[in-house]
């Protein structure tokens, strides 16, 4: 590797004898933006766990969220955006439970927004919230799964 701040040169195959510099990687975290994501969706899977959820958040303001899932012999979960109040915004998306633990997290991940449940058995029938896993949403159609 070379001293200094020149990036090492690399050899171009194109022009033999011509250098270029090295590509440069991406330094320091990605930037943050507020989270904007509507979907209204229904998935179900290969073992029968399925669910829907709609979800309208505007610049990192929760303005709808409802949800329901539903696990074979376990049991279903239910969410309604009146049983919590936002607490956060920014990096991402947080609800209270307004009467339980319950917090349910919304952030960017590549084309998806996951929406994550943590403490949730009061939403919960069965065991279903020891099966309770994040629902992805497609930031583009609004599909999830």
């Amino acid at each position: 590797m070379q001293s200094g701040s020149q990036p090492a040169p690399v050899v171009d195959s194109k022009a033999p004898g011509s250098q270029r510099p090295a590509p440069q990687a991406r330094r320091g975290p990605l930037p943050i933006r507020a989270l904007n994501v509507r979907s209204d969706c229904s998935f179900t899977d290969e073992t029968g766990y399925n669910g829907e959820m709609k979800l309208r958040v505007v610049s990192g303001l929760v303005q709808e969220f409802s949800a329901r899932v539903s696990h074979p012999k376990h049991g279903s979960c239910r969410f309604a955006l009146d049983e919590f109040r936002q607490v956060k915004d920014l990096p991402i998306v947080e609800l209270k439970g307004e009467r339980s633990r319950c917090t349910v997290r919304m952030w960017e991940q590549g084309r998806q927004v996951a929406v994550a449940f943590s403490a949730c058995n009061s939403n919960c029938s069965g065991n279903a919230a020891d099966y309770l896993w994040p629902i992805l949403a497609d930031a583009y159609n609004g599909t999830c799964g």
